[in-house]
């Protein structure tokens, strides 16, 4: 635990890439083995499931830290981490434990199902015979928020170096379903077992953002152009007359969409699509807030499958007749996808399967004038790639380029306030949002509907924070509602109706535009104006 310690200590303490790197290569040179794959598994989110419950660790902490507990809550508000805040106010017997990373782990795991009273020994025992960094990491993994900066693609980078296996090839030996607790380091890193390969994905390729002019990428008959399709990034496998679905998020998904059971025996094995999961209801393209009502879900009733079917938009081919087949062009690829979609519709045109429709133009306005049409296809923008362009891994720029639609913009009235996290603890960064409405007596009033917290300058930050620790109304724990005085301009990706939301509007990634000192908060927009912006065909969420 002291060399894990150490390793987030240096990680948590520079942004330099080639520091972080150079102190996990060095980190896994020399830790211990099953410390050495349990890393690997926290630092791409495996981690075990969180064995005491937050509320309990507050007033545990408080107790052994012999403080009320409101007095713990504001010192809490004030961190903004509750592992940091733990590690300052919890004292140690300045004692060391020399357990490893991997038996804190394993105890974690054995945790879980146990008594509270033997959890909260299990907690007091710890943070006493822990430094604060020790603490302090111990803590982050009891909660399960462990953020500290470092990718899959930083991580793999640092592995590479250790071991001398290519970044490629252990990106694709780290994708997958296997268990931090039963596979040796060895059986991870090290050894080639064809067995393992089944079920596994390919690391996705992603795109970046345009940012300068889109003409400045050349000649536009050198590109190929579709929708950027809104719905949950998938690869589908077909291997020995199974099926695999993963999710980007490396989440094995297959259960979840009991619909893509009939590629089986339909589509051809050794082949791997990758695509979008969009929601197909009434036989159209639904909204992201559609898909919403599968995600999460345990079990996927037959009533929620008639009502919000999938169906995977296919847009590249990876592997083929078991041949990985990512180093050849783009159109390459897609010209065998095609020619295996149509062959396949011919016969089973009733397969929850479609193809991504390629577009090409003979000028960059007539893009521009097709990216236009984004929302009323129910797409965010673009996705501009190179004819030529291999599949490669992870974001890298050049071939792959995604030009999202202007998002949509709302004026709207500043109403609660909460303090935010990190270096923004000790300010009053998140920030709840109303617009006007008019009631059944016929009185104007102001309905909260969305919550943002970036957007504005440190400066900014600093000036609304002072002003509402003024004009504070009310306060309910670590929320304060405000006097409504300032007006900011919203921008948001999508908006549908949701009977989930007070405001019957849900929107999505909803972030600050601009402060506009220039409005007075009469002048702010109406529930009315945002719901103005939904497309008729767009469906009510349940």
């Amino acid at each position: 635990m002291k060399r894990f310690s150490q390793l987030i200590k240096i990680l948590d303490s520079t942004n330099k890439t080639t520091l972080k790197v150079n102190a996990l290569a060095n980190y896994f040179s020399e830790a211990p083995e099953k410390d050495k794959v349990w890393t690997i598994a926290i630092l791409s989110h495996r981690r075990p499931p969180r064995p005491v419950n937050t509320t309990l660790l507050r007033e545990w902490a408080s107790e052994l830290a012999n403080i009320p507990l409101w007095l713990f809550e504001e010192s809490y508000h004030i961190v903004g981490d509750l592992a940091e805040t733990i590690a300052l106010v919890v004292p140690s017997d300045e004692k060391s434990t020399e357990k490893l990373l991997s038996t804190f782990l394993e105890e974690m795991i054995w945790l879980k199902k146990q008594e509270d009273q033997i959890k909260k020994n299990y907690l007091f025992e710890n943070w006493k015979n822990l430094d604060y960094y020790g603490r302090f990491v111990f803590t982050k993994l009891i909660t399960g928020g462990f953020r500290i900066g470092v990718s899959q693609k930083l991580m793999t980078r640092a592995l590479a170096k250790s071991t001398g296996i290519d970044e490629d090839i252990l990106a694709y030996k780290l994708m997958g379903n296997w268990d931090p607790n039963t596979i040796s380091f060895k059986e991870l890193v090290l050894e080639e077992n064809k067995n393992d390969y089944l079920s596994k994905p390919y690391p996705f390729y992603l795109a970046y953002a345009i940012e300068d002019e889109v003409s400045t990428l050349g000649n536009v008959r050198q590109w190929s152009a579709e929708h950027k399709w809104d719905g949950i990034r998938a690869q589908v496998i077909l291997r020995n007359n199974e099926i695999f679905v993963w999710s980007r998020g490396e989440e094995l998904v297959t259960d979840k969409y009991p619909e893509f059971q009939e590629f089986i025996g339909v589509l051809p094995n050794g082949m791997v699509l990758d695509g979008e999961i969009l929601p197909y209801p009434n036989e159209q393209i639904g909204t992201f807030n559609d898909l919403q009502t599968r995600i999460g879900r345990k079990t996927v009733s037959k009533a929620l499958l008639k009502k919000t079917p999938v169906i995977l938009k296919a847009y590249d081919l990876l592997e083929w007749q078991g041949d990985d087949i990512r180093k050849k062009t783009f159109a390459e690829r897609r010209k065998l996808l095609h020619e295996v979609f149509e062959e396949v519709k011919t016969t089973n045109s009733k397969i929850p399967l479609q193809l991504s429709e390629q577009m090409a133009f003979n000028s960059w306005q007539e893009v521009a004038l097709e990216r236009e049409k984004s929302r009323e296809k129910h797409s965010e923008g673009l996705m501009l790639k190179r004819l030529d362009s291999p599949y490669l891994v992870g974001r890298k720029k050049g071939d792959w380029w995604k030009w999202k639609v202007d998002p949509l913009t709302i004026d709207a009235v500043l109403t609660y306030a909460m303090r935010g996290h990190g270096r923004r603890s000790n300010l009053f960064t998140d920030y709840t949002f109303a617009l006007w409405n008019t009631n059944e007596e016929g009185k104007k009033e102001l309905v909260t509907f969305a919550k943002a917290y970036s957007g504005l300058t440190d400066a900014e930050f600093k000036q609304v924070d002072a002003w509402i620790k003024k004009n504070t109304l009310e306060r309910y724990g670590p929320v304060r509602s405000v006097t409504p005085q300032h007006v900011f301009e919203i921008a948001f990706e999508g908006i549908a109706f949701s009977k989930r939301h007070k405001s019957g509007i849900a929107t999505r990634f909803p972030r600050i535009l601009r402060w506009r000192k220039d409005k007075k908060i009469e002048e702010a927009n109406s529930l009315e104006d945002l719901k103005s912006l939904i497309p008729s065909t767009i469906s009510t969420a349940k």
